[in-house]
């Protein structure tokens, strides 16, 4: 399947992120680094740079604003959706561990897009450049409190962080059920670290029903996007999550540091060829859209 391929089941893009810097405030775009998607990426942008791939729904997750903005992001993005029928769903920020988490819990679930909540929580413990956090969250008493109580609010949990917290979060979700679970980027496995740490993460993960992975952010596995070094990794995320439990998702602006979204998304389409109808049905959609609670007939 290619750009525009119209045999490609109904596609739900599972994670998207939006930016204005006239609506609200984001320091790490502020970054040279960043430089390549700092511009405002407005609904309008997406919609051009998605328009060949059919999206029939799109999640859009936190995208890293100002802290202290998460309301403010939410509101923004509540407008957007009743103008444009996008994004279907919000994933928005909220600090797991701040005081007044309940407060903030109840007010984003009053939200009528909001379904899910993610907390950048990147932690490693030999690259102190991949930490957020000084220290493993997953294993803070305070931030466990506070993922416990997004039972109490109908909300589930985007997990963005590094093979060496996913022994953490496993035994999280373990003692919490309901709440659901996604994990970005693929677990993010880093090639140059080896995967034992992932592998063993995963199988704990996928052993509970109620997680889920995104099949999303490969060009930072590998720039270059070679099937032949992504297939392993993609079977192994597929072979124990199922394909029930595995969703497509561009990671857009984002993911262009690493490659075109064309070139992302027809990588995935040739990682996939090998599953059965309703496997591609489920990965390409119908797992966003069960997880997300879109509503959608797919």
């Amino acid at each position: 399947m290619t750009t525009g391929d119209t045999h490609r089941p109904p596609f739900v893009d599972a994670h998207f992120h939006l930016w204005d810097h006239g609506v609200l405030r984001y320091p790490w775009l502020a970054d040279p680094a960043q430089a390549a998607i700092a511009p405002d990426y407005r609904i309008d942008d997406y919609r051009r740079e998605t328009a060949a791939w059919h999206p029939v729904g799109a999640v859009h997750v936190d995208a890293g604003a100002h802290p202290d903005q998460g309301r403010a992001e939410t509101d923004w993005l509540t407008g957007v959706a009743a103008a444009n029928r996008l994004p279907g769903a919000i994933v928005a920020r909220v600090a797991l561990d701040r005081a007044d988490v309940e407060d903030e819990l109840a007010w984003q679930a009053a939200q009528p897009g909001v379904r899910g909540i993610r907390h950048l929580i990147s932690w490693h413990p030999r690259d102190a450049s991949r930490c957020a956090y000084d220290r493993d969250l997953t294993r803070d008493s305070a931030w466990a409190r506070g993922f416990a109580l997004l039972a109490d609010y109908g909300l589930s949990f985007d997990f963005h962080g590094f093979p060496p917290q996913l022994a953490g979060l496993a035994d999280l979700a373990r003692a919490h059920p309901d709440v659901p679970v996604v994990l970005n980027h693929l677990a993010l496995p880093i090639l140059s670290d080896g995967l034992d740490e992932w592998r063993s993460g995963l199988i704990a993960l996928a052993e509970l029903p109620h997680a889920a992975i995104k099949l999303s952010g490969a060009g930072f596995i590998d720039p270059a996007l070679d099937p032949t070094v992504l297939a392993p990794i993609v079977d192994e995320v597929i072979d124990r999550f199922g394909a029930h439990r595995v969703m497509i998702a561009t990671n857009f602006p984002t993911d262009r540091l690493a490659a075109g979204l064309d070139a992302t998304l027809s990588t995935y389409a040739t990682l996939l060829s090998g599953l059965s109808d309703d496997e591609q049905r489920a990965v390409w959609g119908r797992s966003a859209d069960r997880f997300y609670r879109l509503g959608l007939d797919l």
